[in-house]
């Protein structure tokens, strides 16, 4: 048996694993945002009536903003915020590693156990937010307050990662670059502005992307710290995918939004790519 074989032989698992759980259940649940089927009776073929019911739901443009809200206000702080402490962390600071770790705890710490942990310290009788501000706002109660509140603990659990990202894009930077910009007389801003920030379009390009995307498919704070509410105040596509299949019974729908959640984000990655090419080049 030639190497090739070899190599096929050891990726086999992987690929079987892959089109069992992923192939196949995207193409089944492609056909059944066709059907109406509600897990116990017989499927039935509708054509596009789920596409339909579900874009003229009353609710759904409010989900789709929400959606929308979320995922841009994260991507943004959860790119600058840790671009700029990647940047401090880049110029060797003292105890620079133990940072590195702080940061990055939250990232590998479960979803679930930050947004019970998260829901404790927002809860308005107990929480320790309200008893350090001394106040009494009801955090995830509130339609105004319970997002900002969501999109601080993504970004919280976020920025690890992203550092780890960005420390990895200013490894790839010269230092003869600095050390050059240094003898030239450039201060911190120039440096930033003119050397570090061009030098980091790729990484910082590909940091938006999967924030973005990953932002895009939030579920499980949403889940245990809102359930979407008040008021679908923190509704999002993914958490009306999980109603639709699991609260409703109504599959067919649950699919069709799923494939317009899968639209949206083939959209934006498009542009993306489009808008990075642009100014790489």
């Amino acid at each position: 048996m030639n190497k090739e074989r070899y190599g096929y032989l050891f990726i086999l698992p992987a690929l079987i694993g892959t089109f069992v759980f992923i192939i196949i259940p995207i193409f089944c649940s492609f056909a059944l945002s066709f059907t109406d089927w509600d897990l116990l009776n017989e499927i039935k073929f509708v054509g596009l009536e789920n596409y339909k019911a579900v874009l003229s739901q009353g609710e759904f443009l409010q989900i789709l903003i929400n959606t929308f809200v979320y995922a841009i206000s994260v991507t943004v702080f959860a790119v600058i915020i840790p671009l700029l402490i990647a940047s401090a962390l880049n110029t060797k600071i003292r105890g620079s590693e133990t940072f590195k770790t702080i940061y990055f705890l939250p990232f590998i710490t479960p979803a679930v156990v930050i947004a019970i942990v998260w829901g404790w310290i927002f809860d308005p009788n107990i929480g320790t937010v309200n008893t350090l501000l001394k106040t009494h706002y009801t955090w995830l109660f509130s339609t105004h307050l319970a997002m900002p509140v969501l999109i601080f603990v993504s970004v919280w659990k976020l920025v690890g990662y992203n550092v780890v990202l960005f420390l990895t894009g200013f490894s790839t930077i010269d230092n003869s670059l600095y050390e050059a910009a240094k003898i030239d007389g450039a201060g911190v801003k120039d440096t930033f502005f003119k050397i570090t920030l061009p030098l980091l379009k790729p990484t910082t390009y590909f940091v938006m992307l999967v924030t973005l995307i990953s932002s895009f498919q939030i579920f499980d704070l949403i889940y245990v710290m809102t359930e979407g509410g008040p008021q679908d105040s923190t509704n999002v596509i993914v958490y009306s995918i999980y109603k639709y299949a699991f609260e409703y019974f109504d599959v067919g729908k649950s699919c069709a939004l799923a494939y317009i959640l899968f639209l949206i984000i083939f959209i934006l990655a498009v542009l993306q790519k489009k808008i990075s090419k642009t100014d790489l080049t």
